[in-house]
């Protein structure tokens, strides 16, 4: 087995990266641009050697990985929060007391509370990183939010910084004068452990708000052309549309997205992206409309909860995540069964009802 150390880069700073997926790759290409040497390990060989292309030395095992880090290590995990566990079980025996795990993905805070009392038995440091930026970070740069021991921090604080988007990656607010901080770089110490998943959790938990907000207000307007439509629906079970003549509108909602980017106070990177799926497929016939939730916004209702804080807007979001997988069905039939049942209303069958 190889096992020749990696060789410093510009920073002095070698950085173990367990996990090249849709993130994870990006983030090592990124790093080893500002010149941090990156040793990887992932479970698929043919990733490994991708990021091999980008002058990053690949590790057969999690057992070579620590072999080719020089004491003390840094290791970050860019994984699956399920997998999390799994991975320390088979990494931590390889680690010394000093060596620093980076949890890069989106895990529950409680868990970091728990791994942090678990690796601080055993000397080794754990920071809770929360990053933002998705499959277009390579390029912008990754938001972080940072939380564990904070020597750990200013040891590994080139490699947030290199991760980071940058001061210009938005125009400076008033009032901030000096030097740029880390937050206006992009990257921010949030305090002990969990702190920073606790602040990522929140962050994902506003994303699912932004997001059905749009969703919605871009569904009022597919719809304004209801009374327009050759047939109306005229029965005992369906509400009448009172004045038809007031929804004769055809929205070409791909035009709305573009005008709505420039210089509206709605406009968002969310509605850029939007925008280019429109430009792409206007009817958005590639999707089913199942909406997946990965737990940052249970968790942020949860700890919503438990705070005695009212969050309608980012529950809601939530309750429609789960509705878009059909999870809201057997309640939907039992209010059906029960209007049947008092009133003796039908059941409009979808065959029959016009959109």
């Amino acid at each position: 087995m190889n096992t020749a150390k990696a060789s410093a880069g510009p920073h002095d700073l070698q950085l173990g990266f367990i996990g090249l997926g849709r993130m994870g790759l990006n983030m090592v290409q990124r790093l080893v641009d500002a010149g941090i040497s990156c040793v990887v390990y992932d479970t698929h060989a043919e990733v490994r050697q991708e990021a091999a292309k980008y002058a990053a030395l690949a590790a057969a095992s999690l057992s070579d990985l620590t072999a080719k880090l020089p004491a003390p290590r840094a290791v970050w995990l860019m994984i699956p929060t399920a997998a999390v566990d799994a991975v320390l079980k088979e990494l931590v025996p390889h680690l010394s007391p000093g060596d620093v795990v980076i949890d890069g993905g989106n895990s529950h805070y409680h868990a970091d509370l728990r791994r942090a009392a678990e690796l601080g038995k055993r000397g080794v440091q754990y920071l809770d990183v929360g990053v933002s930026g998705g499959v277009w970070g390579r390029e912008r740069g990754y938001c972080q939010m940072i939380g564990g021991p904070q020597a750990a921090y200013r040891r590994l604080e080139p490699v947030f910084a290199a991760l980071a988007p940058g001061h210009a990656a938005a125009q400076r607010t008033p009032g901030k004068s000096g030097d740029p901080t880390p937050a206006e770089q992009g990257y921010l110490y949030c305090g002990a452990n969990g702190a920073g998943h606790f602040v990522k959790m929140v962050h994902n938990g506003i994303e699912y708000g932004v997001m059905e907000a749009y969703a919605e207000g871009f569904n009022v307007l597919q719809h304004a052309d209801v009374g327009s439509r050759e047939q109306q629906r005229t029965d005992a079970e369906t509400t009448p549309l009172e004045h038809p003549e007031r929804y004769q509108y055809t929205f070409a909602l791909a035009d709305i997205a573009e005008v709505w980017r420039r210089g509206s106070v709605i406009g968002s990177w969310l509605l850029d992206l939007t925008a280019a799926e429109f430009a792409r497929d206007a009817r958005l016939d590639a999707f089913e409309g199942r909406v997946s939730d990965s737990g940052e916004g249970r968790w942020t209702a949860l700890a919503a909860i438990e705070e005695g804080v009212p969050v309608p807007v980012l529950s809601t979001a939530l309750y429609a995540r789960f509705d878009s997988r059909g999870h809201g069905l057997f309640a939907d039939k039992l209010l059906s069964a029960m209007r049947n049942a008092f009133g003796g209303h039908d059941e409009i069958k979808p065959d029959s009802a016009k959109d």
